[in-house]
């Protein structure tokens, strides 16, 4: 998977420590207004709010033990210009192929002929799931209540 940082990350890369992959569907851009069908979709919305929250806590998900990843199907140039606006500490992966998400048999769902990620956050150490979530519905409440239930120990 291509990162925003300019490098590939491999699945070597994710074999150690502790880190949280946060998957959404796609971050929108201020100039491009999003159709109101958009709202309608159950979890679509909140990408960027969600990325910002996660910004927001990185200092203190690091001070847990853990990095922070986004990944979305969107292209790496894309996704730089949201990392760049919204001034995103962490890197963002691009899956376009879904190879993740067929991997892991995550789901996926269809908006206007674009197949995109249900939101959804796993938690790894070393190299193993702890923790999944699918089908987050609210975005912005979830990184702070994950958080709180990483630092709780569960």
């Amino acid at each position: 998977m291509s990162a925003t940082t300019g490098t590939r990350m491999t699945p070597e890369d994710f074999a150690t420590g502790s880190f949280v992959l946060f998957i959404y569907p796609r971050t929108g851009r201020p100039d491009r207004i999003e159709p109101p069908e958009w709202s309608l979709v159950p979890g679509a919305k909140g990408c960027t709010p969600e990325s910002c929250e996660f910004r927001d806590l990185a200092a203190d998900y690091a001070a847990s033990g853990f990095r922070i990843y986004g990944l979305s199907s969107q292209d790496t140039e894309y996704q730089r210009e949201a990392v760049g606006r919204l001034h995103l500490p962490y890197p963002l992966l691009s899956d376009p192929g879904f190879a993740l998400a067929t991997a892991l048999d995550l789901p996926a769902f269809e908006f206007a002929g674009e197949k995109l990620h249900v939101r959804s956050t796993l938690v790894v150490t070393e190299g193993t799931i702890t923790h999944a979530y699918v089908g987050i519905t609210d975005a912005v409440a979830h990184p702070r209540l994950l958080l709180a239930e990483l630092q709780e120990g569960r």
